[in-house]
């Protein structure tokens, strides 16, 4: 058990790493980024707690604590997932009301010029 919580703090660190550096390159913007900081700051606290880890899986009812660890990360990463879908259905909106937008400008300039 001991193995698996190390190679999930590695992967906890790795993705933390991970997302300054695409913050650094402008690859992802400050404001998503947060969700993914604190999504992987949760995985490493639960993965270097036992106690923690074992108090909320004796919670849960399970008998092993990593299946809790992936539980609660299955769930931490499900909601990012959902709110990133939300602002992709916003910014989608968005451009199709722009794009109305520019098409009805465009129609008026041609209108405008053609008197």
């Amino acid at each position: 058990m001991e193995r698996l919580l190390n190679a999930v703090t590695i992967l906890s660190l790795a993705l933390m790493a991970a997302v300054l550096f695409s913050v650094r390159r402008s690859h992802i913007r400050v404001e998503y980024s947060v969700s993914w900081l604190a999504a992987a700051a949760i995985l490493l606290l639960l993965s270097r707690s036992r106690p923690l880890l074992n108090w909320i899986s004796d919670q849960l009812g399970l008998t092993y604590p990593p299946l809790a660890l992936f539980l609660l990360v299955s769930c931490i990463f499900v909601v990012v997932i959902y709110r990133l879908s939300v602002v992709i259905s916003d910014l989608k909106d968005a451009n199709i009301a722009m794009a109305q937008r520019l098409a009805i400008v465009e129609f008026q300039l041609q209108d405008r010029n053609e008197r």
